[in-house]
C-alpha cells in the first residue's frame, strides 16, 4: 500500500505486440517517422522516463500513441485542455482506437462507466485533466488498471517557471507511486533550460533524459512590422502570399469585423472564437479546412489540435503574452514543409496594452478572495459543500451583478482554475447525449406498460447504437424529423424519460459551464501564497517584455532572437526575416556591420560629429557602406541629426 492505495503490479515492457512502423502505417498511413519520433518512442519502450521537446507541428501525439498501441494495457494521458482532449479522442475513434476523456463536463455515472471500461474493457487511451488526479478514489482506480504508459501533454504546466503553470500538475508525481514501473513521457513544444530541468524534477524522473529537437523550422520566415494601418498591411500580405492563413487577434468582436473587412475586399474569410455556438464553430472550421474560406480570423481559442498542413501565413494583429505562446501559434504555419510566413503587426500602443493585460491578469489577493466569495454566493453554494457541482455560468451577468470589471473577473476565474478550485470554459457545450439506464429486458417491460413512449423509444434505438453501454451524442432536431414531432416535444419526452429513470438525458447547454472541483471554503482561508504569487507575476512580466524586445529588435535576426530565448544560441542568421533583409541591403557582412556600427557610436559618445567627419575619422574606403550604417542607426532611432546638422546619440 502507498498512501492507502494499492500499488500496481510491475509490468515488463519487453516485446512489441506490433512493430512500431507497422502501427504507424496501419493507423496514420505514414511509412516513416518524423525526426526524433522514433528515438522518443524507443526510449519509452525501453522503460525510460523521457522528456520530449518537439516544436509545434512536430507530431508529439504520435510519440505516446504509437508505443501505447505496441504494448498490452492502457495509456493514461494528462492534458489541461478539455477541447484538445475531446479532439484527440474523436481522432483516435475515427481510426478505430477506443479512447475516452474524463473531465468536469461529464456526469459522475458517465465517469464511472468510462473508468470501468478502462479497467475491464478494451479502452486503449484514457485522457484525464490534471484536476481529476486530486479526486478521491482516482488513484485507487488507476491502480486497478493495466497501465503501459503515463503521458503528460503540455508538460511545461508543471513548472512555476513555465508560461502556463498549473499547480494540479504537481499531483502527478504522487500518482506515479501507484504505478511504479510505468514510464513517463512528458511532452512540450516550448521550454527554456530552466523549465526543462524543473519538469524532470517535478515528475520524479528516475534519470534525466531529454530528447530535444531544434526549435528552428527553416521553412518559416519571421517578420515584425511597426504599422499604424494594420488592416492595410494585412491586405497587402494576404494578396502577396496568397493561400490559406490564420489571423490572430485578442478581441472576439474584432475577429468578425476583420473577417467582414476581408470579405468586402474580395478575400474569402471566416472567424472563430469560444463564444460561438458549437454548430457555428464547426461550420466555420469546416469552411477553413475545406478551403472555401481560406483565411481564418480567430482568438487563440482556434488552433489546438488542428493539423492543416498547407497554412501559408500566420499573422498576429495583437501581441501575444509570451514568446512561448507566439512560437506555438506561429508554428501552425508550413507543416507541409513548404515556405510559410509568420508575421506580427504592432504599434507603439501595443506595449501599453500588454502591460494593462498583465496587470489585469494578476488581481490583488484580496480581490481574488472577494470574487471567490461572490462566486460562491452567485452559484448558490454554501461553505463546506459544492464539490463537483456544475452550473451554467454567464460571466458578463456575474460581473454586472457584483459591479466587477469583466477582465478582472475572468482573470480571477483563470487564477482559481490554475489553482484547481474550479473549471470554467467559455466555450459552449457541444451536443446533447443520452444513455439508457435500464437493461433491454427491463426497457421492453416499460414499453409494454407505457405504450405512449413505445414508438419514441423504438425510433431512438433504431437511430443510435451503443445507448446501453455509453453516453451517445444525439441531435434533437434530427430525432424530431424521424419521429414526426416538434423539437420541443422531443426534449419534453427525453426529460420525462430521464425523470422516470429510463435514461439519462444530458441536454446541450446554452451557456458555458462552471464546475467547482473542491468544496467551497471561507474566502479568508483561500490560500494564496504571497511569494509564489509575486514570483508568477514577475515571471509573466519578463515574458511579455521578451515579446516587446522581440518585435522592437532591429539588430538581431528574428529567428536568432526567438531561439536564444529558448537557450538555442548557435544558429546562423536566417537571411530572410525583415532584420536580415535590411542588413543585406547594406551589402555588409554581419561582422563588418557590427564593427562599423560600434565605431560610429564610439565617436558620437565623445562628441557630436557631422557625417563628413565620421567618414574621415573612420578612414574607410567605401563611403556607401558608412552612409548605410549611419542611415540604419537613424532609421532605428539610435542616433539623430541635430538642428546644426551634426549627428547625436539618442538619449
Amino acid at each position: 500500500m502507498v498512501n492507502g492505495f494499492h500499488r500496481q503490479r510491475p509490468e515488463r515492457l519487453s516485446g512489441n505486440n506490433m512493430e512500431i512502423r507497422d502501427i504507424l502505417k496501419k493507423y496514420w498511413g505514414y511509412s516513416q517517422f518524423r525526426p526524433l519520433q522514433e528515438e522518443i518512442i524507443q526510449s519509452v519502450l525501453n522503460g525510460n522516463d523521457t522528456l520530449a521537446l518537439l516544436p509545434t507541428g512536430g507530431g508529439k501525439s504520435i510519440c505516446y500513441q504509437v508505443p501505447a498501441l505496441a504494448r498490452d494495457g492502457i495509456c493514461v494521458v494528462i492534458s489541461p485542455l478539455i477541447a484538445l482532449m475531446k479532439d484527440q479522442v474523436e481522432t483516435l475513434k475515427k481510426k478505430g482506437i477506443d479512447a475516452v476523456a474524463v473531465h468536469s463536463g461529464l456526469f459522475q455515472a458517465e465517469i464511472d462507466m468510462h473508468l470501468d471500461n478502462c479497467t475491464f474493457g478494451k479502452t486503449k487511451f484514457l485522457y484525464l485533466s490534471p484536476e481529476r488526479l486530486e479526486k478521491r478514489g482516482m488513484a485507487e482506480r488507476l491502480s486497478q488498471m493495466k497501465i503501459n504508459l503515463l503521458a503528460i501533454d503540455e508538460a511545461h504546466c508543471i513548472s512555476a517557471w513555465g508560461y502556463d503553470f498549473r499547480p494540479p500538475y504537481l499531483r502527478i508525481a504522487a500518482i506515479r507511486e501507484v504505478m511504479p514501473n510505468v514510464p513517463v513521457l512528458a511532452l512540450t513544444a516550448t521550454a527554456t533550460n530552466q523549465v526543462i530541468k524543473d519538469i524532470q524534477e517535478k515528475l520524479a524522473f528516475k534519470n534525466e533524459n531529454e530528447i530535444r529537437g531544434s526549435f528552428r523550422r527553416k521553412n518559416l520566415t519571421f517578420y515584425a512590422f511597426d504599422e499604424e494601418d494594420k488592416n492595410g498591411r494585412l491586405l497587402k500580405i494576404i494578396r502577396k502570399v496568397k493561400g490559406c492563413g490564420v489571423i490572430y487577434t485578442r478581441n472576439r468582436r474584432k475577429t468578425m469585423e476583420i473577417a467582414q473587412f476581408l470579405e468586402r475586399e474580395g478575400i474569402p474569410a471566416t472567424f472563430y472564437h469560444a463564444g460561438l455556438s458549437p454548430a457555428m464553430r464547426s461550420k466555420h472550421q469546416d469552411q477553413w479546412m475545406s478551403g472555401s474560406k481560406p483565411v481564418m480570423v480567430s482568438t487563440n481559442a482556434f488552433g489546438m489540435g488542428i493539423d492543416k498542413p498547407d497554412v501559408r501565413f500566420v499573422v498576429h494583429l495583437d501581441l501575444p503574452d509570451s514568446l512561448e505562446a507566439y512560437y506555438q501559434e506561429a508554428g501552425r504555419a508550413g507543416r507541409d514543409g513548404n515556405q510559410a510566413f509568420c508575421i506580427i503587426l504592432y504599434d507603439k500602443s501595443d506595449l501599453k496594452n500588454l502591460e494593462d493585460q498583465h496587470n489585469n491578469a494578476f488581481p490583488e489577493p484580496e480581490v481574488i478572495r472577494n470574487i471567490y466569495y461572490a462566486l460562491g454566493n452567485y452559484c448558490g453554494i454554501p461553505e463546506g459543500s459544492g464539490e463537483d457541482f456544475s452550473v451554467e455560468f454567464d460571466l458578463s451577468a456575474f460581473a454586472k451583478s457584483y459591479k466587477l470589471s469583466a477582465n478582472i473577473a475572468f482573470s480571477t476565474l483563470n487564477f482559481l482554475m490554475k489553482e484547481g478550485h474550479i473549471i470554467f470554459s467559455d466555450e459552449l457545450t457541444d451536443v446533447s447525449k443520452i444513455h439508457f439506464r435500464q437493461a433491454r429486458e427491463n426497457l421492453y417491460q416499460f414499453q409494454v406498460q407505457h405504450v405512449f413512449f413505445d414508438s419514441f423509444i423504438k425510433t431512438i434505438l433504431r437511430s443510435y447504437s451503443g445507448v446501453f453501454t455509453d453516453y451517445v451524442k444525439i441531435n434533437e432536431a434530427d430525432l424530431a424529423k424521424r419521429c414526426d414531432l416538434s423539437q420541443e416535444m422531443v426534449v419534453k419526452y427525453l426529460k420525462q424519460l430521464d425523470q422516470m429513470g429510463i435514461l439519462t438525458y444530458a441536454q446541450r447547454k446554452s451557456l458555458p459551464m462552471l464546475t467547482w472541483l473542491k468544496v467551497r471554503i471561507n474566502s479568508k482561508h483561500l490560500l494564496i501564497d504571497k511569494e509564489n504569487y509575486l514570483n508568477r507575476k514577475e515571471n509573466a512580466k519578463k515574458r511579455y517584455l521578451s515579446v516587446w524586445k522581440y518585435v522592437d529588435s532591429s539588430e538581431k535576426c528574428r529567428i536568432q532572437e526567438l531561439l536564444s530565448y529558448f537557450d538555442e544560441i548557435n544558429e546562423s542568421p536566417c537571411g530572410k526575416c525583415d532584420v536580415c533583409i535590411k542588413m543585406n541591403k547594406l551589402e555588409l557582412g554581419r561582422i563588418e556591420f557590427e564593427g562599423l556600427k560600434l565605431k560610429v557610436l564610439a565617436f558620437l559618445e565623445v562628441k557630436e560629429c557631422s557625417l563628413e567627419e565620421i567618414v574621415s575619422l573612420l578612414e574607410f574606403g567605401d563611403e556607401k557602406k558608412v552612409f548605410g550604417v549611419v542611415n540604419w542607426l537613424i532609421d532605428n532611432s539610435k542616433i539623430h541629426f541635430t538642428p546644426g546638422n551634426t549627428l547625436k546619440i539618442n538619449s
